[in-house]
C-alpha cells in the first residue's frame, strides 16, 4: 500500500513549523533561513517554497499554531468591569511585547512586511485580527451596559488601547512595565468614559 500523501505532507508542515519555532529562538529572526528550517526539518527547500512564499510566512503560521495551542483562546474577560478587563488585555499585550523572543521575532516580521503587503495583510488578518476583534467586542459589551461613549467610533478605541504599548515598544521611548499598562488603561477609560 502507497504512503497516503495528505499524511506525510501535514508530518512534513508540522515538522517545518516546529523546526522553524525552534530556529526563530535559537538563532533569531534576521539570521534564520528556509535552508536551516528545510535541513532541521528533513525536506527540501521546494517543500517550504511549495506551502509559503517567505520565511516570514513560514514563522507567521508558526506564531498561529502556538496561538491555537493556548488554552485560553482568544474571548476577553468580561466580568462586567471593563477597566479590570482591558487592564488584563493591555498588561498582556506589554508582557509579549517586553518578552526578548517574541519582540526580536515580531521587529524582523514588522521590517519585512513594510515591503512584503501580502504578508502585512496575513499578520494584520490572521494574527493581530482575532485579538483586535475581541477587543472591539468587549468595547461594544461596555456600551451596551453604559461603560463606553455611545457615539465612540470602535476601531478607534481599539486603537486607543493597544496604540500607546506598541508605540512605546517600537520607538523603544520607555520601559514596557505592568505599571506602564495600567497607566495605558487609567488614560484610556477616561477617554472613553461616557
Amino acid at each position: 500500500m502507497p504512503p497516503d500523501p495528505s499524511r506525510r505532507s501535514e508530518r512534513s508542515r508540522t515538522a517545518i513549523l516546529t523546526a522553524a519555532a525552534e530556529l526563530v529562538h535559537e538563532v533569531g529572526y534576521r539570521k534564520l533561513t528556509i535552508e536551516a528550517i528545510a535541513a532541521r526539518a528533513g525536506v527540501g527547500k521546494q517543500t517550504i517554497y511549495r506551502w509559503w512564499p517567505s520565511k516570514a510566512a513560514v514563522v507567521l503560521d508558526g506564531l498561529l499554531a502556538a496561538a491555537a495551542a493556548r488554552p485560553e483562546g482568544l474571548a476577553l474577560p468580561d466580568s462586567g468591569d471593563l477597566a479590570a478587563d482591558l487592564r488584563v488585555v493591555v498588561r498582556a499585550i506589554v508582557a509579549e511585547l517586553a518578552d526578548p523572543g517574541l519582540s526580536a521575532t515580531s521587529r524582523g516580521m514588522i521590517i519585512d512586511m513594510q515591503e512584503d503587503l501580502d504578508l502585512a495583510g496575513d499578520v494584520l488578518e490572521r494574527l493581530l485580527g482575532p485579538n483586535l476583534r475581541a477587543i472591539a467586542d468587549r468595547l461594544r459589551a461596555g456600551q451596551d451596559a453604559g461603560q463606553v461613549r455611545p457615539d465612540l467610533d470602535l476601531g478607534v478605541g481599539v486603537e486607543l488601547i493597544v496604540g500607546p504599548p506598541y508605540h512605546r515598544w517600537l520607538l523603544r521611548t520607555g520601559p514596557l512595565t505592568q505599571a506602564y499598562a495600567d497607566e495605558v488603561t487609567d488614560l484610556a477609560m477616561r477617554a472613553l468614559a461616557p
